[in-house]
């Protein structure tokens, strides 16, 4: 079986973590040699990364240092989890991959577009997703629905015209390339908004 490289993208509070862990089971039901994984992260240097960029004491970090970092890490995790596993016909969930980076860095911080796509070219070896689920919802429900979680991290603590251009760079980019976006209203119930993205993936495998 060829490898298949699911992600899942969103903004914060979208319910990314329930999706996750519903197409997770229902495809280690099916048999399906999977990988979970996550950017920023995915490896113990992506990690470090990861802590490092969203920790809130580093508030004053300039929205290069940001780009650079998120590049940085995927790199790494290009190289070592998602090619290999590719290659050995595996299937990767991820939460989040290189279209978050347009979002959040291109949209939300309003770095040069031509800048993420040259680092999109030399760090993901031409790997993009078969298929990417964008859970799509009003930032200020997302934003009431991740402050009940606590105060959040240096990203989730942004002010709220942050997540509206963070959403709106997601929704360009599933425009611009629908035949492996598929948008997703995660204002329903959990349960739904899952039952919908399991749908989509399900599309995907009787099509393998």
């Amino acid at each position: 079986m060829k490898g298949r490289l699911i992600t899942v993208e969103g903004g914060e509070g979208a319910g990314k973590t329930t999706v996750l862990n519903t197409i997770e089971a229902c495809l280690r039901e099916r048999g399906v040699d999977l990988l979970r994984t996550r950017e920023p992260g995915g490896t113990e240097l992506a990690e470090a990364i990861r802590a490092l960029m969203l920790d809130p004491r580093h508030r004053h970090m300039c929205a290069e240092a940001e780009l650079l970092l998120v590049f940085a890490g995927r790199a790494q995790h290009v190289r070592e989890v998602i090619q290999p596993a590719l290659a050995a016909g595996r299937w990767i969930l991820s939460d989040r991959y290189v279209d978050a980076s347009y979002a959040y860095q291109g949209g939300g911080r309003g770095l040069d577009r031509d800048w993420i796509a040259d680092l999109d070219r030399r760090t993901t070896l031409g790997i993009a997703p078969d298929l990417t689920l964008l859970l799509d919802l009003d930032p200020a429900i997302g934003r009431s629905r991740q402050q009940q979680r606590g105060p959040g991290d240096r990203i989730e603590r942004e002010v709220d015209s942050f997540f509206e251009r963070v959403r709106d760079a997601y929704l360009e980019r599933a425009a611009s390339h629908p035949q492996r976006y598929r948008v997703i209203d995660a204002s329903a119930a959990p349960a739904q908004v899952a039952a919908a993205a399991w749908a989509e993936v399900e599309r995907l495998c009787d099509g393998s």
